[in-house]
């Protein structure tokens, strides 16, 4: 029998967080107007670079194989059809596939590094000392991690659909005898804006989500170095679980 009383505290916790989160969020986007002075310029470039230049070959690779993977079902599904090869190419690459995979994608590289790194700071007294010079670390280490993380998505997500979509025309040209320009006339034909803003949203809500979600468990007060790793573990896991809830949420409200 579950105990109520452990199930209310567990309840309460969750919504904690979630409001822990939604705060975190919110400060990163009030404290947008520090992007005039020129430090803070400094580290959102180098967030923009590290989660979305340095991210380019695997994206590139996991683009290329969710392509090949996809169509070849596709194709053994329906055969020589060109528009419902596209539509279904649209359903699952750029619908759902495209973000969601670019997403787990900065996880794996991002979110664990955004943790490990601000944790690390606070048991270091770093961002004691940034306090001490007036310096404000929501401005200088949240609100760039958060945007540079969020421009990153959008642009890692619309490459990965690229890349994903050229390889499944390639594939279809090669062995199902395709014309590509038959397939690319279709393809935009058959695209609906909806799925378009889908996909946009999707892209930014992902990664300001993951840079929130990791943010918080960095930021969070830590007295030794041994709380480091359960900082990472939990920013990894409820950045996961963040971006399949919004996943779901998003494809309910726009279809």
């Amino acid at each position: 029998m579950i105990n109520p009383a452990l199930q209310r505290r567990k309840s309460n916790r969750h919504w904690r967080l979630s409001i822990g989160y939604f705060r975190l969020a919110w400060e990163a986007l009030c404290r947008s107007p520090a992007l005039a002075r020129w430090p803070v310029r400094q580290v959102l470039l180098k967030q923009i670079y590290f989660t979305g230049t340095e991210s380019i070959g695997t994206v590139s690779l996991v683009g290329a194989l969710i392509g090949l993977i996809v169509v070849t079902q596709i194709n053994q599904l329906v055969g020589r059809n060109e528009v419902l090869t596209m539509q279904l190419l649209i359903w699952i690459v750029v619908r759902e596939l495209g973000p969601l995979l670019t997403a787990i994608v900065i996880i794996g590289r991002s979110s664990s590094a955004f943790a490990s790194e601000l944790s690390y700071m606070q048991v270091n007294g770093e961002i004691k000392n940034l306090r001490r010079m007036a310096i404000s670390p929501l401005s200088y280490l949240l609100m760039p991690r958060v945007l540079g993380m969020t421009l990153a998505s959008a642009v890692l997500t619309f490459y990965l659909q690229t890349i994903a979509i050229s390889t499944a025309w390639l594939i279809n040209n090669l062995s199902m005898d395709m014309a590509l320009r038959s397939q690319i006339s279709i393809f935009f034909d058959v695209l609906q804006p909806q799925e378009i803003l889908a996909s946009c949203l999707k892209s930014v809500v992902f990664g300001m989500l993951i840079a929130t979600v990791s943010c918080y468990h960095g930021l969070r007060k830590k007295t030794a170095a041994t709380e480091i790793p359960q900082a990472v573990s939990q920013a990894v896991i409820r950045s996961l679980m963040a971006v399949f809830v919004a996943d779901g949420i998003i494809t309910v409200l726009v279809f």
